[in-house]
């Protein structure tokens, strides 16, 4: 997406992986009191990843309990569908794995499914996945994810070397003066945070640091990093 990325502001997007279940009402409450603009789900089948998450009913869920920006992340094996899914019950922003696709035509295509339907698309790539393939393409999507912890399980250890990915695509997005977002996701916390957003980051996932600490001070601790 054209655009200058340096007029982007510091995005957090707190992962409900890490909300307590059995306080649900009064962490929203939080969450809509606190600085933080997204809402982060990590939606796992299971087949993709070893783990299980979220349904579209879930989302549609909180859709109508807060007014936040549905940032949705699919780890799954078939993104094309689980995508359509998805953005019926809501979701303002659907990301898929380069890995699950069968190539680069197919990912745009997806890009396009998800823009005729009036929404943002993103793609994800794992620690170890190459981005260079991606770059020709980046003014086709509005976000790029990357992974910085295996993805399946929260409350991993951030793996620092994926910042060489970071400093490449945020070069990249620099030279050809795009808006595209550039999100990280995985061990994300006031150290680690600096570190994602000094290589290039505008858009960071938390979710152990912020649902296992203040929602309010997490969310501020964070945000601060960009000033």
């Amino acid at each position: 997406m054209k655009g200058d990325h340096s007029m982007n502001p510091l995005i957090i997007s707190p992962s409900i992986l890490s909300m307590d279940y059995a306080h649900v009402n009064e962490q929203l409450k939080e969450l809509q009191e606190s600085g933080a603009k997204w809402l982060h789900f990590d939606v796992m089948d299971g087949h993709f990843v070893p783990n299980l998450t979220f349904g579209p009913d879930i989302l549609s869920g909180f859709r109508k309990a807060v007014d936040l920006f549905m940032d949705v992340h699919l780890m799954v094996e078939h993104p094309k569908q689980v995508a359509q899914w998805f953005l019926s019950a809501g979701a303002d922003l659907i990301t898929f794995h380069i890995e699950a696709m069968k190539d680069m035509e197919d990912c745009l295509a997806l890009c396009d499914d998800i823009h005729a339907f009036g929404k943002q698309a993103g793609i994800s790539v794992k620690p170890h996945t190459d981005v260079k393939p991606l770059l020709p393409y980046l003014d086709r999507f509005d976000l790029v994810l990357i992974m910085s912890v295996e993805p399946g399980f929260g409350g991993q250890s951030f793996m620092e070397d994926v910042l060489t990915k970071v400093k490449l695509l945020r070069k990249e997005m620099d030279k050809k003066q795009l808006s595209t977002r550039l999100q990280i996701d995985g061990g994300i916390h006031e150290t680690t945070g600096k570190l994602a957003v000094e290589a290039g980051c505008d858009t960071l996932v938390a979710g152990s640091y912020v649902f296992k600490n203040g929602i309010k001070d997490a969310v501020e601790t964070l945000l601060c990093l960009k000033k």
